[in-house]
């Protein structure tokens, strides 16, 4: 039960004094009563330090029992004076107007008025004769016209059915008294704002406007269908089953009302009670449960306070806005209620209210809020604390969003411990809470080294063994124990719902409690601990089987929302999205960055590396998560771990590995870029090296050629490690690391790649540099050399399963030389071997690429006499070398002003002329060959001179067998002279052509009617007396003009000006204008 409020008696009435307290009024330190005599009492209050009230607390606290209780230093109030003559009959209530200065009071069925200062009559006011009771209200308002601020104060005095309404303006009685009448007597008057004031009857209550005169019924909302319809019926009526009141001499439940927070009130008649709005509105909210029906009603900020009846003698304090009873203060033949002005406002925050009997005043002194916040939370009544800090000014708590925060997680904790795990994940999110708090609340194979639930399982066993040891609890007679054991628990419990460290344990404080009393014999302490500990804490039951599954599929919820706001701040190489602000040192121990919820530190502010303690707090968030996922939803943490993010690599790994789950695993360590451990495994799974039992997709090299293609080229070191295992395991499948159709395949370093290969097998690297040479175009001189060096080593070592594949080698090599033109020639042609056959080809090609084709030509006729093959490289070196303009291939071209002419006879003899010599003329020892050599002449005679030919052929053969070279020749010349004559046709008809558009223009020309328009030199100008030339601006009249080809018109004398102006503004020349004008 909450402690807020600490009765202190400061007015007790003598024993021999035989009055009796009828009223009591208290402003600033005074206290004014009023006496059944009719006498008045004034009271000075002395406020008193706790060292004075600290004896007589101590004596009631021991019941008596204690040491005597010394007189209090400072007495709580002094009797300044006493008007015995205040009036004939008991004063029955009291007021004050303090801006007029003056004094009100009921009695005698009249309203007095008194001066503040003297307490002499000034007026009895005759129109209240028969009063019951009045209300007084100030407030400050605007003139309409002035706009100038006034003290408005009111007083209304209830006689009967009438209302009657006096208004002072500041310090005077503004007007005569007006005048309201109702529908039965008024019971009571209390105001709602500082025109509207709310009268309880008999028949009910109504809202009445004091300035329209309005009066309006309260009515309580009815439910639908119910007599009277949706707008119910006017609350506290009596109503037929009110009618039993008259069978008990005639009672009727007395009407109150009392404003509470700004905008609302509280009307209550018997138990029945209605909140209202100052319209006259009922609000939606339950009844006060009160067990009987309240005897006053107060408000006293931030709390509702109603008195029992005086036969039970007791002070209900209950939160306005839960309804919940907070503290109920035993208060002997307490009758009524006084709380001084202002009530409701922040200006009361702190101040005491007074409560009365006939004999006896208590005045209850509050304690701060701070520590009526940590009764609550120690109690376990965060709903309350929650509440209370909801309605409290943010001015009277030291951080009230913290201690929000702070009570919400709290909450969550303690509904984790009740087993309502979602509640407490959706109230951990809604507060913002650390990872790291939430997450200790797990066991170890969710939490790891954060979880704290071991050791307060610990701390728990020791304490029931405790309870064991003492045997039967002894009955408690101190009152002080109770109290200690409420704090205990309470720091106990908020320790174990932080979720600290074992070392830190605020269990531990319990036990070593416990120990203390055990050895004390103090038996009734440690039997009032143990029993507050079984009401304040449930017994632990370790989370396993179904309920853990249900907390961690709660805890799923609030980790992703954790994970997704943790990413808003920070980047997954760990850096913050946003650099933090500069701060100068005092602003850095005050400073908290938007994400500072997600962290749980102790350090001061100005010492916390907010970055890394973020990267700290996402990398425990994911792993938690991960450990989440695989307990309860093992098919959720794959997509966790393949996309980025913060896990922590070993505990991941540990627990992939643990449920055979590798591929996932070479995923996860892909991701964080653990490519060796990665590989390794690979190459332990692809090996079938590993112990356990691996699914068929991980053997063999397959998935490293798959990983290593993904690995960037800057990694080169890592790929060549792990790929020579795929390549001795599986050449074609291992050499896809360097061939495949990638970025990261064709950017590897391809020195280092031929190196490594050559090491493995030469033939891997001669498949390596064909593909970047003949796929990938790289031209670079050394990688042509090295292709070439390794198919001649190849082919010198002889290991060749048939000659097939030997001949395929030696046709791989021939054709690489024909194509490529960045080996060295030389360093190859040496290298081939002058006597071998199978050379032959390759020499050839070689001496063609270093332009020796005579020596090549030698090698097809004399060395291998395959004539064919020497008229094939005739042909191709022919056609590589004859020029573009050749006779053999002129053709028309209109543009051209004059036409080809024959080539002169080169000076140098063809290639067939080369190949004739070698076959009619050949070097010793070597004779002539007739038949290849007419052959050549019959086919090829065109492109064989007659001048130089026929000087090779010796004169004994028959002219007959020159008979197709003949033919050859006449048959080029005569190609050759037609070729001409149909060039020269078609230029004449070109001519023809040029000089039609120079005369008449593009024959398609239409002007914009469509009419055809003139061109060439037949196109005119009209020239109008509107037209002016485009240089001058003057008219032509008679001048010269010029026409340019656009149509444009000048001057003739304005011609180099106007050259000069469509020169700079068009970007052409003056000529070309001048070409296309004419005078």
């Amino acid at each position: 039960m909450l402690s807020a409020f600490t009765a202190r008696p400061i007015i007790e009435l003598k024993a021999r004094d035989k009055s009796k307290i009828e009223s009591i009024l208290a402003y600033g330190n005074r206290v004014l009563v009023g006496l059944n005599t009719g006498s008045l009492r004034i009271y000075r209050v002395n406020e008193t330090t706790e060292d004075d009230e600290q004896p007589a607390q101590n004596g009631e606290q021991n019941g008596g029992d204690g040491p005597e209780s010394q007189a209090p230093k400072v007495k709580p109030v002094d009797l300044l004076r006493e008007e015995d003559k205040f009036s004939r009959r008991p004063v029955q209530q009291l007021a004050i107007i303090k801006e007029a200065s003056i004094l009100l009071s009921l009695s005698d069925n009249h309203v007095s008025v008194y001066d503040l200062q003297t307490y002499a009559l000034q007026e009895k006011l005759e129109r209240t004769r028969g009063a019951t009771t009045f209300a007084v209200t100030s407030n400050i308002v605007k003139d309409p016209d002035t706009g100038i601020p006034t003290i408005m104060s009111r007083l209304a005095v209830a006689v009967k059915r009438k209302i009657i309404l006096w208004t002072w303006q500041d310090m005077e009685l503004s007007g005569d008294a007006a005048e309201i009448t109702l529908v039965a007597s008024v019971k009571s008057l209390t105001w709602a704002t500082g025109t509207k004031i709310v009268a309880g009857m008999d028949p009910g209550f109504v809202m009445v406007n004091v300035e329209s005169q309005e009066v309006q019924d309260i009515v309580k909302p009815g439910p639908l269908g119910e007599a009277g319809g949706p707008g119910g019926t006017r609350f506290g009526a009596v109503s037929s089953s009110g009618m039993g009141y008259m069978g008990m001499g005639s009672w009727v439940p007395k009407p109150m009302a009392t404003r509470l927070q700004e905008g609302e009130m509280l009307l209550a008649k018997d138990v029945n009670s209605l909140f209202i709005d100052s319209d006259g509105n009922a609000l939606d909210k339950r009844q006060v449960p009160w067990p009987s029906a309240p005897e006053s009603l107060a408000y006293s900020y931030p709390y509702m306070l109603s008195l029992q009846p005086p036969a039970k003698g007791g002070l209900e304090i209950r939160n306005p806005d839960t309804l919940n009873l907070l503290q109920a203060i035993a208060l002997p033949n307490a009758n009524f209620l006084h709380v001084p002005q202002p009530n409701i406002s922040l200006a009361h925050a702190g101040k005491g209210f007074l409560v009365g009997s006939d004999r006896c005043i208590w005045r209850m002194g509050a304690q701060s809020y701070e520590s009526q916040i940590d009764d609550l939370v120690a109690n376990g009544r965060f709903d309350e604390a929650l509440s209370l800090l909801n309605i409290l000014e943010d001015t009277l708590l030291l951080d009230k969003e913290d201690r929000i925060r702070e009570i919400m997680m709290l909450k969550a904790g303690a509904l984790f411990e009740l087993r309502k795990f979602r509640e407490a994940m959706d109230l951990f999110t809604d507060a913002k809470a650390p990872p790291e708090r939430v997450i200790a609340l797990y066991p170890k194979s969710i939490a790891g080294n954060y979880s704290s639930v071991e050791s307060v399982k610990d701390d728990d066993s020791v304490v029931d063994e405790e309870e064991t040891t003492n045997g039967d609890k002894a009955p408690v007679e101190s009152k002080e124990a109770p109290s200690t054991a409420v704090n205990t628990i309470g720091r106990s419990m908020m320790g174990r719902l932080v979720g600290h460290k074992k070392t830190d344990s605020d269990t531990a404080s319990i036990k070593s409690a416990l120990t203390n009393s055990k050895e004390d014999a103090n038996a009734n302490d440690a039997a009032s601990i143990r029993g507050k500990t079984s009401e304040t804490i449930l017994p632990d039951k370790t989370l396993e089987g179904k309920d853990l599954k249900l907390a961690v599929h709660a805890l799923q919820s609030y980790l992703a929302q954790c994970r997704v706001q943790i990413k808003r701040y920070i980047d997954i190489d760990g850096t913050l999205k946003e650099a933090l602000p500069q701060q100068s040192e005092s602003q850095a121990e005050e400073y908290k960055p938007p994400f500072h919820c997600f962290i749980q530190t102790t350090t001061p502010l100005a010492h916390v590396d907010w970055a890394a303690e973020l990267l700290k707090a996402a990398q425990l968030v994911d792993t938690t998560l991960f450990r989440a996922y695989m307990l309860a939803s093992p098919g959720l943490a794959g997509p966790l771990f393949r996309l980025p993010n913060f896990c922590e690599p070993g505990v991941v790994q540990e627990k992939l590995y643990e449920t055979g789950r590798y591929a996932d695993l070479i995923d996860f360590l892909h991701g964080k870029r653990l490519h060796r451990q990665a590989l390794e495994l690979l190459a332990k799974f692809g090996k079938n090296e590993a112990e356990e039992e691996v699914s068929s997709a991980l053997q063999g090299p397959q998935r490293t050629v798959g990983y290593l293609q993904q690995l960037p080229p800057e990694m080169i070191d890592l790929i060549l490690e792990f790929a020579e295992w795929p390549l001795r395991t599986d050449p074609k499948l291992g050499m896809e690391v360097f061939l495949a159709d990638t970025e990261n395949a064709e950017t590897l370093p391809r020195h280092q790649v031929v190196e490594f290969l050559e090491k493995i097998d030469a033939k891997l690297a001669v498949k390596y540099l064909e593909h970047i040479i003949e796929e990938l175009n790289d031209l670079t001189p050394e990688f042509h050399q090295k292709l070439v060096d390794l198919f001649l080593e190849r082919l010198r070592a002889h290991d060749f399963e048939d000659d097939e594949e030997k001949q395929r080698w030696r046709d791989r090599l021939q054709t690489f030389l024909k194509t490529s033109t960045n080996y060295n020639t030389m360093r190859v042609f040496r290298q081939l071997p002058a006597d071998d056959a199978d050379y032959y080809d390759a020499r050839a090609v070689v001496l063609s690429k270093m332009g020796n084709h005579k020596q090549a030509l030698q090698i097809y006729v004399f060395d291998m006499k395959d004539y064919a093959k020497a008229e094939e490289y005739c042909n191709a070196t022919y056609l590589s070398t004859v020029p573009p303009s050749s006779p053999t291939h002129s053709s028309f071209h209109p543009s051209s002003t004059s036409p080809p002419q024959p080539p002169p006879e080169a000076p140098e003899p063809s290639i067939y002329h080369v190949l004739l010599s070698l076959y009619l003329a050949p070097p010793h020892p070597h004779a002539p060959n007739w038949p290849p050599a007419l052959a050549l002449l019959s086919r090829h005679g065109a492109r064989l001179p007659a001048n130089t030919t026929l000087d090779l052929v010796p004169p004994s053969l028959p002219v007959k067998d020159l008979a197709s070279y003949f033919r050859g020749r006449i048959r080029s010349a005569n190609s050759l002279l037609n070729s001409e004559r149909i060039v020269a046709r078609l230029r004449g008809v070109e001519k023809v052509e040029v000089e039609a558009a120079v005369l008449l223009g593009d024959a398609n020309s239409v002007d914009g009617r469509g009419r055809k328009v003139p061109g060439g030199l037949n196109r005119r100008v009209v020239i109008t007396e509107e037209r002016h030339c485009a240089v001058c601006h003057k008219r032509f009249g008679g001048s010269a003009i010029r026409v340019y080809a656009d149509g444009g018109v000048v001057h003739s004398g304005c011609l180099r000006g106007s050259v000069g102006r469509r020169k700079t503004a068009g970007g052409t020349g003056a000529g070309e204008k001048e070409g296309v004008g004419w005078r």
